[in-house]
């Protein structure tokens, strides 16, 4: 009886052990699925993690890129701007250079005409016996530049009977002469042919007039003889343009 109840007890202990062992097992199995299952999350949660860094990373990239596109977009349109700062530069420079250069010319261009109340006109005999040319002088008095057009109209006598002096056009310059304030310009004018029977008259005086844009200026300019008058024969008297300075050939006649 001992015996038998001995081995029950044993049996039901032995079961028992076995049960402890196997719920032992069990335990482990969920702790180790419990760990499994958090060590799981924890690397999805990391790599979420990374995910969402990369992704944020991404994302600053891609702003740092496109900030750096726009600021390399704002230094070519700077670079444009500047380029098309510097073309307009180039262009006034050009402009300035032409609109300084272009703008002393227009300058000149732009003078007025020279009014008889502008100019002195003066005469000297030629070095010549007898007396066939003469020079006229006329000096800008005025405080401004004028502009001498054409040739000076010359009456030796009253001017509503005298006869016109012929210019000779050879002697027109390539442009008509722009007179600062006290410069001179030239005429030379013939006054006889030096014949001992040509037919002349002395003047101790004459007018000349200007020119205007639109023809003979009013106003006349008295012009004193030189020393002893004039003996004017008006058949052979011409005049020459109004120049800077005589020149063989075009001033010779």
């Amino acid at each position: 009886m001992r015996t038998h109840h001995k081995s029950t007890v044993l049996a039901a202990a032995a079961i028992a052990a076995l049960s402890l062992g196997l719920t032992a097992c069990g335990g482990g199995t969920d702790a180790g699925a419990k760990d499994a299952g958090a060590a799981s999350s924890s690397q999805g949660a990391e790599g979420a993690t990374d995910k969402g860094t990369g992704a944020a990373a991404g994302t600053a990239d891609q702003t740092a890129a496109k900030s750096g596109s726009g600021s390399a977009g704002g230094s070519a349109t700077g670079g444009s701007t500047a380029g098309g700062g510097s073309g307009s530069g180039t262009k006034g420079s050009t402009a300035g250079s032409s609109t300084g250069s272009s703008t002393g010319g227009k300058t000149a261009a732009k003078a007025p005409a020279c009014a008889y109340g502008d100019i002195k006109v003066t005469a000297a005999k030629a070095d010549e016996v007898p007396t066939e040319h003469i020079v006229l002088t006329a000096t800008n008095t005025s405080g401004s530049a004028c502009t001498l057009l054409e040739y000076p109209l010359i009456a030796f006598g009253p001017i509503q009977t005298a006869k016109d002096v012929p210019a000779v056009a050879k002697s027109k310059p390539a442009a008509p002469v722009v007179l600062r304030p006290g410069a001179p310009a030239y005429a030379n004018v013939r006054v006889a042919l030096g014949g001992v029977d040509e037919d002349t008259k002395v003047v101790n005086s004459f007018n000349v007039n200007l020119f205007a844009a639109g023809g003979p200026a009013e106003g006349s300019i008295v012009v004193k003889a030189p020393a002893g008058g004039l003996a004017v024969g008006e058949a052979a008297a011409k005049t020459g343009y109004w120049t800077e300075e005589l020149r063989n050939g075009a001033d010779e006649f």
